[in-house]
């Protein structure tokens, strides 16, 4: 598993400049990344212990979602011109961090072929359980049960709340420390993009969520009058760097 997570995180670096151009300039992060990093991890350490504790909510209308939503990017996954694109687009990624160019290629050559092995072996409900996604017991409306839009949007609303918790945010930058250690020659390497990258990864990916409508892009909503050629621009987008 800390192959996957290391891997996880150069996604999310690809994933992160994808957020980042979709955004508005306003919300782009202009300072350096040190220092935003240290600023969020003061502030997150701060909010951690102020923020109250809260009890954990979801349905069964959320576990079924998650095991259909997760079957279908697994099957998206598993196919050789996706595997292809995400090649493509994880090793442009590593183009744009001169410094750490050629590990960072060097990681992908060597971690993404096991990534694809790894997910082939992934079960929707293995996974979803892990997640806690089907553990939870706490009832939502039961008006969500028949409208596959409604959840999603749930469950995006849910995956924001979780990326703002200061305690999920600082159990991501704590597991993607640890997995560092698993590959020890570039394992202080690996520490430094966490600590320079990870914070504006999780900063951006709140801006993403917050302004566009994911669960159109995923087709589980009908898009809205006016939105309708807005949206084959962002499908676009997000496949431009592939």
């Amino acid at each position: 598993m800390d192959v996957k997570v290391c891997l996880f995180l150069v996604i999310l670096g690809a994933v992160g400049c994808t957020a980042r151009e979709l955004a508005a300039p306003d919300l782009l992060i202009k300072e350096k990344t040190e220092d935003v990093s240290a600023l969020w991890i003061s502030n997150l350490q701060a909010q951690r212990q102020l923020q109250p504790l809260k009890d954990a909510s979801g349905s069964k209308g959320l576990c079924t979602l998650c095991e259909e939503y997760t079957a279908t990017a697994l099957g998206y996954l598993a196919k050789n011109k996706t595997q292809a694109k995400i090649l493509g687009l994880l090793l442009q990624t590593c183009s744009k961090m001169p410094i750490y160019k050629h590990e960072c290629t060097a990681l992908v050559d060597q971690y993404v072929p096991l990534f694809f092995l790894e997910i082939s072996t992934i079960k929707p409900d293995d996974l979803c359980l892990k997640v806690d996604l089907c553990q939870q017991v706490v009832s939502i409306s039961q008006q969500f049960s028949q409208n596959g839009c409604d959840l999603c949007h749930q469950v995006v609303g849910e995956t924001l709340l979780k990326l703002k918790d200061p305690d999920t945010q600082l159990d991501i930058l704590e597991l993607l420390l640890k997995a560092c250690g698993s590959v020890e020659k570039y394992a202080n390497k690996c520490k430094k993009m966490v600590f320079e990258y990870a914070p504006v990864i999780l900063i951006n990916s709140e801006h993403f969520l917050e302004k566009n409508d994911v669960c159109t892009i995923l087709h589980a909503c009908e898009a809205a009058v006016g939105k309708e050629e807005a949206l084959p621009d962002m499908q676009t987008s997000l496949h431009s760097d592939s």
